[in-house]
């Protein structure tokens, strides 16, 4: 990592083609959104999509800012929570959208973290076979993962994300003013998918991130480069492999693992919030890299001791409650979009920034595994 210069904007480019589009990281960017949107497209109608908790915050705001550059805004308030990433509520947005009289060149704005920017997204990816979508992440989750990429979708009783398309914002605004409004554990949770970044492929940016983390979570100009160089990292690979035929894969380090412990807690947010369940997913896959003698277990000390340090889970038995048997948690594990012809793919590590898809994972050692990291 480059030292800190100063805590200016940063603009990270996502080149696709006819769908390349720019992601924003600074502050003051909602007050500012109806310009920058106006600027680059041309609809002027927007259906904004927020949830309960968000919109006493900030959906004036971007209203206002929306009406000032000529952007008529519809509104739509959801519950808060993962369990709003449902049919119930994908109808909903739908049928606000169409309400609003949203046609292709206009826009659906996602206000608010990872479900609101993964269910929005979804519906405009199917609303008249396809609409401009716009994403203002209000979380560092969602600034710096779920935000970019394309991927949108809802949950299943069979599992997470498993319902969804591929539909790629046109802008990305993360306005980095609104991340000092999240409570200590949401930030944290944000920062489990800033680390992952590292573990991925980037050691250095790792060790940048043991040696600043407080500053990233005090804010200002370390904050920023965390945001853009995690940005940067997943638009890398987006650009490579964009529908997650190949590569892209390891963007998902941690979350085979913490998506069934998701599921197993029924996504109840009280017990576990995503990226815990992706910190506890992380230590897990280098644990199992390690007794799988592909890496050495001194590396998954070292990213628990990290998630530690920050203040997150890293073990099964620090969920609240009780987790259903392990056997219960392999069937969820069955069921992950990355499973192929019934082979299980895992995202394993050869040590700190050396992740590889491992295709045809036993499952019988899994299982074992699990069985060993079961608190019960």
């Amino acid at each position: 990592m480059n030292a800190i210069v100063s805590a200016s904007e940063r603009k990270v480019h996502v080149p696709l083609g006819e769908r390349a589009y720019d992601i924003l990281i600074g502050p003051g960017l909602i007050a500012r959104a109806g310009a920058e949107i106006a600027a680059r497209l041309k609809g002027r109608k927007a259906a904004v999509i927020t949830d309960a908790h968000v919109a006493p915050l900030y959906l004036d705001a971007l209203v206002h800012s929306l009406e000032q550059a000529g952007i008529a805004a519809a509104t739509l308030v959801l519950p808060a929570g993962e369990k709003t990433k449902s049919f119930e509520h994908l109808m909903a947005v739908c049928d606000k959208v169409l309400e609003a009289r949203i046609e292709r060149n206009d826009y659906v704005i996602a206000l608010g973290g990872g479900v609101i920017g993964d269910l929005s997204g979804f519906a405009a990816g199917i609303v008249r076979r396809g609409v401009r979508f716009v994403q203002v992440p209000t979380s560092l989750l969602s600034q710096v993962d779920s935000s970019v990429g394309g991927k949108t979708g809802i949950n299943s009783r069979h599992g997470k994300n498993l319902i969804g398309v591929f539909h790629q914002p046109d802008l990305v605004l993360a306005d980095t003013d609104v991340l000092n409004s999240l409570s200590a554990r949401e930030f944290r949770a944000g920062y489990a998918e800033v680390a992952k970044y590292g573990l991925i492929d980037k050691p250095d940016f790792f060790a940048w991130l043991e040696a600043n983390w407080q500053a990233v979570f005090a804010g200002g100009a370390a904050r920023i480069e965390a945001i853009a160089a995690s940005c940067q990292a997943k638009a890398d690979v987006v650009v490579a492999d964009e529908r997650e035929t190949g590569q892209r894969a390891l963007l998902n380090l941690g979350h085979t693992f913490g998506h069934a412990l998701e599921a197993a807690t029924a996504y109840d947010s009280q017990r576990l919030v995503h990226g815990e369940g992706v910190s506890i997913g992380m230590v897990l896959a280098h644990e199992f890299s390690a007794r799988m003698n592909l890496a050495s277990p001194d590396d998954a000390h070292r990213v628990e001791g990290h998630l530690k340090a920050v203040g997150l889970p890293t073990r099964m038995s620090e969920i609240p409650g009780i987790l259903p048997p392990a056997e219960v948690l392999m069937d969820v594990i069955a069921q992950d979009k990355k499973v192929k012809g019934g082979r299980l793919t895992f995202i394993l590590t050869r040590g700190i920034g050396q992740s590889f898809v491992a295709n045809d994972v036993s499952a019988s050692e899994v299982l074992s595994f699990l069985k060993e990291k079961h608190p019960q």
